[in-house]
């Protein structure tokens, strides 16, 4: 089975992981986070998770699964209503999590599989 690392000058590699990885059939993407206002936190971090997917050659409608991590499940409310603002309907399968975060200030961090 082939697999291809999907970066680009706006979402480089790094040294411990891709942006995303491409394998037959299906895109695996990596965390996306942001600082800040959850709600704008959201937003950020879904459209850098579309634009990862579209260098991918998918989309966030063929996403199946997400899994959400929050510093703090105080956020949940106003996260889930950015969610479902941003996202396409039908909602593919979620899950949501509180999670430390893996940097100073991340307040969230999304990562998907979507169909190539």
């Amino acid at each position: 089975m082939s697999r291809t690392l999907i970066s680009s000058e706006k979402f480089p590699p790094k040294p411990h992981n891709s942006p995303a990885t491409k394998v037959p059939g299906l895109v695996f993407c990596a965390g996306q986070t942001a600082t800040g206002e959850i709600r704008q936190a959201t937003r950020t971090v879904l459209q850098n998770l579309k634009e990862v997917l579209e260098l991918s050659g998918s989309s966030l409608d063929k996403v199946v699964k997400y899994n959400v991590y929050l510093r703090t499940m105080d956020d949940f409310a106003a996260m889930n209503e950015e969610y479902i603002k941003f996202l396409p309907q039908p909602m593919p399968s979620r899950s949501c999590l509180e999670a430390r975060a893996p940097g100073e200030g991340t307040v969230i961090e999304i990562e998907c599989i979507a169909i190539a």
